[in-house]
């Protein structure tokens, strides 16, 4: 079966490309995919499949059912699809036609590499027992996510899956490497936004105002002591600030400033009591020094936590597909993702795949100059697929 499954996969690589480059030229912000969402469902029908559109608003399921049994054991695959409002600067030929719109996180690569092994797997249906249920989620980069959208619009239903298994791309690991953590993985985030109120006036006066800037200045540097003095050293914990508008002048107080920060962490309790210390020090730093705060905390998505059994079934299948120089275990991140809310319904593994090409400069996630080596979908195509029918091999032996 390995060896049939990277034949396929290097047969179909053009095909598997040119879906590729078809996403990344006609990027979709979050929540308004609906050309994304009718291209994967048309590739979907060209492989024999009745996808479901609309699912959670802009997200596609379907269902591959084996010859075999398919109701006995189920495995479910998740890719997602939005894009994020960056200007491109690659010079690629397929670079975005949508002006300041930009596949900057890889998910063009997510959901060709999907496809590629929908196209796998309808082939290989005859000799697979069980079913894989294919997700392509819009909006993973706006909360509340299109996990949970998907999910409240009655995506499992159904079915619900027995495991389910999603990848990124990862560009500080090199093409041809496959990496995955037991465990915790992803932090949990929530956004925060302040309004800190004052009186303005005159800069040459601040006596008769009340200093919304000061104040604001105040309670930032007063909530690193969450991070440094009340969070414990063995539970990591970031809190930080992305944005501080006061809109005052060179000699104008302004009436408020507004503030945008996130809070991330690995564990419920904690993050509970994350939000109540900052709302008691914003709030009270505020009062003290004469002025008001309102604190609104976005409620984000939980941590990432793979299950055991799940990862190191894809450990040992990457070993199998890549060899083991080329598979690694991963450090905790304090990036966060949505499939955490699938991974609190159902065994799950989230892992990883290198993108980033040997001897080239290297970008980030999230950067308009972003490149993926596009062997990389090659061998995700196929590992996607191979892991898959791995997984149901050993669920229905079980």
């Amino acid at each position: 079966m390995l060896e049939q499954i990277k034949q396929l996969a290097h047969d179909q690589f053009e095909q598997v490309i040119e879906w590729r480059r078809y996403l990344h030229r006609h990027p979709e912000l979050s929540q308004q995919e609906y050309g994304t969402m009718r291209y994967v469902a048309d590739r979907l029908r060209e492989m024999g499949l009745q996808p479901r559109e609309g699912v959670g608003g802009t997200g596609v399921m379907a269902m591959i059912r084996g010859a075999i049994e398919p109701d006995s054991y189920c495995v479910a695959l998740r890719a997602d699809y939005d894009a994020l409002p960056l200007k491109e600067c690659t010079g690629l030929p397929f670079a975005s036609e949508n002006e300041g719109v930009m596949h900057a996180c890889g998910h063009d690569m997510h959901t060709s590499s999907l496809l590629g092994a929908a196209r796998i797997l309808t082939k290989l249906k005859d000799q697979m027992r069980g079913s894989v249920m294919l997700i392509f989620e819009p909006s993973e980069e706006m909360y509340p996510g299109g996990a949970r959208m998907m999910m409240d619009d009655g995506l499992f239903n159904e079915v619900m899956p027995n495991e389910i298994y999603a990848f990124h791309c990862l560009p500080e690991m090199d093409y041809g490497r496959i990496g995955m953590r037991k465990g915790k993985y992803m932090a949990s985030t929530d956004e925060l936004y302040w309004t800190v109120k004052g009186q303005g006036g005159h800069g040459a006066t601040p006596h008769r105002s009340i200093d919304p800037i000061l104040i604001a200045s105040h309670i930032v540097v007063a909530l690193q002591q969450i991070v440094s003095r009340n969070a414990s050293p063995m539970m990591p914990t970031t809190l930080s600030f992305g944005k501080i508008n006061g809109n005052g002048r060179t000699n104008i107080i302004p009436d408020e400033v507004k503030m945008e920060g996130i809070i991330r962490t690995f564990d419920e309790e904690w993050r509970l009591q994350c939000h109540e210390k900052i709302r008691r020090i914003s709030c009270g730093i505020a009062e003290a020094m004469g002025g008001e705060c309102d604190l609104f905390i976005d409620y984000g998505y939980p941590y990432v936590f793979n299950d055991d059994r799940c990862t190191q079934q894809v450990h040992d299948h990457a070993v199998e597909y890549v060899g083991a120089d080329n598979v690694e275990w991963l450090e905790m991140r304090m990036t966060a993702e949505d499939f955490a809310f699938f991974a609190q319904k159902i065994p799950a593994c989230y892992y990883r795949i290198g993108i980033h090409t040997p001897g080239t400069p290297f970008s980030n996630l999230h950067r308009p100059d972003l490149m993926v080596d596009e062997r990389s979908i090659e061998l995700a195509s196929g590992f996607i697929a191979y892991n898959a029918l791995s997984a149901l091999m050993k669920g229905t032996r079980e």
